[in-house]
């Protein structure tokens, strides 16, 4: 099975860029008309601070999820594995992090395939062998290698910036606007932009996902590993007690598989359910069979 393209992925992501983007046009017409020039200030601040965070979005993540960067002679065969498929996805290869988890989980980060990052968890080198853990480290490649962590890098900065800009600005800008409802519409504007970019924003995550297991059967040619070890680690991730949650969901976005909690959980999750991606990796199994 070669690495083709993926034109659905890449149109989607184009669709959502292009709405997010005439979305926020909008948004920032809206707030300036009733916000007046304070509004500017604040964009320029925490347009600074997305480039920064932009920029270093590697460093940022690993430090942030509690990733440590590794080297050849702490974790030889994990780097001997990223080596190995990194070569076959045709990509430079990443640099290699480590979280101290009991959770069995991966995710990748990054702004470039050049400046990129796969990190896993020490409970995930326990769990899978070798072939399930090329499964999921492929996986993680083909996200870097369809550069769709940048694309959700930069949209979720976006819908930062807009809740950060209409926080502060309504908070520091309404005295003047009090009387003619400038922090009620603030409020509206804000909910209306955050619930549509959410919306966006889910809808592409989903489908990279499904978009990333096709390229991790491309790179290892294995499709049913992936999907025996998506039922492993769905398995463990369920058993993970209510109290470490908390300590574990913010890394939901970024993932292999998410965190779940109930059934809201279930339905605002930045993934499709294992079940559907492993019915995927199952059709792929038998069409490399066919041939």
């Amino acid at each position: 099975m070669d690495w083709q393209p993926d034109w659905g992925l890449r149109a989607r992501m184009f669709l959502t860029m292009f709405l997010l983007f005439a979305l926020y046009i909008v948004f920032a017409g809206v707030i300036t008309a009733y916000m007046g020039g304070t509004i500017f200030v604040f964009a320029f601040l925490f347009g600074g601070m997305t480039v920064v965070q932009y920029y270093f979005s590697d460093t940022l993540t690993l430090k942030s999820m509690g990733a440590k960067t590794v080297s050849r002679e702490e974790y030889p065969q994990l780097h001997a594995s990223i080596d190995r498929l990194s070569q076959q996805a045709d990509l430079p290869k990443p640099k290699v992090a480590v979280v101290d988890s009991k959770v069995p989980n991966a995710f990748a980060t990054g702004r470039n395939q050049k400046n990129a990052a796969v990190a896993v968890t020490t409970g995930l080198l326990r769990t899978l062998d070798r072939d399930e853990l090329d499964g999921v480290l492929a996986h993680e490649l083909a996200h870097v290698k369809n550069r769709d962590m940048m694309v959700m890098t930069f949209a979720s900065l976006l819908a930062t910036i807009a809740f950060m800009v209409v926080r502060w600005g309504a908070f520091f800008g309404g005295g003047r606007n009090r009387q003619g409802g400038g922090v009620v519409v603030a409020i509206v504007v804000s909910l209306l932009v955050w619930i549509v970019s959410y919306i966006l924003m889910r809808a592409l995550s989903r489908y990279r996902e499904f978009a990333a297991d096709r390229g991790a059967a491309a790179i290892t040619g294995k499709p049913s590993a992936l999907a025996s070890a998506l039922l492993k680690i769905s398995g463990e991730v369920d058993k993970v007690p209510d109290r470490d949650m908390r300590e574990e969901a913010e890394m939901n976005a970024f993932f292999i598989i998410p965190i779940k909690s109930g059934i809201v959980g279930r339905l605002f999750s930045t993934h499709p359910s294992t079940e559907r991606r492993v019915e995927q990796l199952r059709d792929l199994e038998r069409e490399m069979e066919a041939f």
